[in-house]
């Protein structure tokens, strides 16, 4: 992509609304838009981003045997009052009606929906266990949305809903999503901890929240110091494998892990001292298992092996595409502007040229830019008219991990720049070296 043809208002400024790091840096490097309090557009770089993070959910969740559909935003007020929860939910929900007075309501999860299309299916032991999940927006009448999209009213949301014949299936399922969140957050550059953690308005009586580390994280968690450095499930992980799934996650919650609500300073202290770790904590995943909360009201149940009929137990699991993108932001920056990981970076290489019109840095940064389309690489080529130094600050700023940098003074000793976003170093390497590095 040439950056004379492309839409990104960076903004040399910083809003004085923006009250922490992620914020500020996805206003000023053009990635969103506030619309009004709690709500953003998603601007070309900032969607670039968020479309790949959900790519590596996708995956994740794929792997693990969840199977995707995509429900609505909008859904009937009367699902909800078959579950109980519309009149509990409080004002978060926002509450609407269609012109024939029916009352509605603007989606902020989905576990009466999808109870009610498993119902309408499924009606055997013999077609379970199943997981559903979708990607998909909802919305939540935050009190006091802050943050920008790390507490925004309406996010982007992958959802996903697993449905067992009993207790023990439904612990599987629960272990294949645990284990799936693992790795999806490694694989966006994450290190994040399962802590045990409130059920809330979800309900059930097991949950674990996923948290990453933050100078600018909402409260205080604690934990043990070897969390950072456990080994995580590698891509051939049988998830059919229960005694397998089961030891990893006996493994990943043996140690002390705890956000503020549920945090027990007895248990701390038998940490070792100097293993005792309390930081600052962002939530970027959160599980639940329930049971049997909604299918009983709403008569989701199937055959058993006996030939009765039992609800299925469920479980639900969240990961917020649109707060992970700040959340990534938070854990991964410096004074310059954002540090993306190479998986979900906007684009891979940025390719500055120092001098647009001359003939001899207008070819190199041309052949080095159809090479890199060629090899599949995404890039962005600045062919504007900006200064040098305006030019460095906008790479540095959006956060591209590789920076190809093309002048007449290199180019006359045969050399350009290329330049490590996340480490700084800088080497010279021929126009051709510099391509084969990168289009390898």
């Amino acid at each position: 992509m040439r950056l004379s043809r492309y839409f990104l208002p960076i903004l040399r400024e910083t809003p004085k609304e923006a009250e922490i790091v992620s914020h500020r840096l996805m206003l000023r490097a053009g990635l969103l838009r506030q619309e009004s309090s709690g709500i953003y557009a998603w601007l070309p770089l900032g969607k670039r981003v968020l479309d790949k993070v959900c790519a590596v959910i996708r995956e994740e969740q794929d792997r693990s045997g969840a199977i995707e559909l995509l429900m609505p935003t909008i859904q009937s007020a009367e699902l909800w009052r078959e579950s109980g929860r519309y009149d509990d939910y409080g004002k978060e929900m926002l509450r609407i009606k269609d012109r024939h007075e029916r009352d509605m309501l603007y989606g902020p999860t989905n576990e009466e929906m999808i109870t009610e299309i498993f119902r309408a299916y499924v009606r055997s032991y013999r077609d379970l266990p199943r997981n559903l999940y979708h990607i998909q927006w909802k919305f939540r009448d935050e009190v006091r949305p802050r943050f920008g999209v790390m507490r925004s009213r309406e996010f982007l949301m992958k959802d996903a809903y697993s449905f067992d014949i009993d207790q023990d299936g439904a612990r599987h399922s629960y272990n294949r999503m645990f284990v799936a969140y693992l790795r999806t957050f490694e694989r966006l550059g994450l290190r994040a901890i399962p802590m045990v953690a409130d059920t809330g308005p979800i309900g059930g009586n097991l949950s674990h929240e996923f948290i990453i580390l933050a100078d600018t994280g909402e409260s205080e968690v604690f934990g043990h110091e070897d969390y950072l450095t456990k080994t995580i499930p590698s891509a051939d992980v049988d998830f059919d494998d229960r005694a397998g799934l089961q030891s990893i996650v006996d493994d990943w919650t043996s140690l002390y892990a705890a956000t503020s609500e549920k945090h027990d300073e007895t248990a701390f202290a038998e940490v070792p001292e100097a293993k005792r770790l309390s930081a600052r904590g962002i939530e970027v995943g959160h599980i639940f298992y329930f049971g049997t909360k909604y299918s009983e009201p709403m008569n989701a149940v199937v055959t058993g092996p006996d030939g009765k009929d039992v609800p299925v137990h469920m479980g639900s699991y969240g990961i917020g595409p649109s707060r992970l993108v700040a959340g990534i932001i938070e854990a991964s920056h410096d004074d310059a502007g954002i540090i993306w990981p190479e998986g979900i970076a906007p684009f891979q290489v940025g390719i500055a040229n120092l001098k647009v019109g001359d003939a001899a840095t207008d070819a190199a940064c041309q052949t080095i830019y159809d090479g890199l389309k060629k090899a599949g690489v995404d890039v962005l080529y600045d062919d504007t008219e900006e200064r040098p130094g305006a030019k460095f600050a906008t790479m540095d700023l959006i956060g591209l991990p590789w920076q190809v940098i093309v002048g007449p003074k290199g180019l006359a000793g045969g050399t350009v720049e290329l330049k490590n976003r996340k480490t700084g170093e800088r080497e010279q390497l021929s126009p051709e070296s510099a391509l084969a590095r990168l289009a390898g």
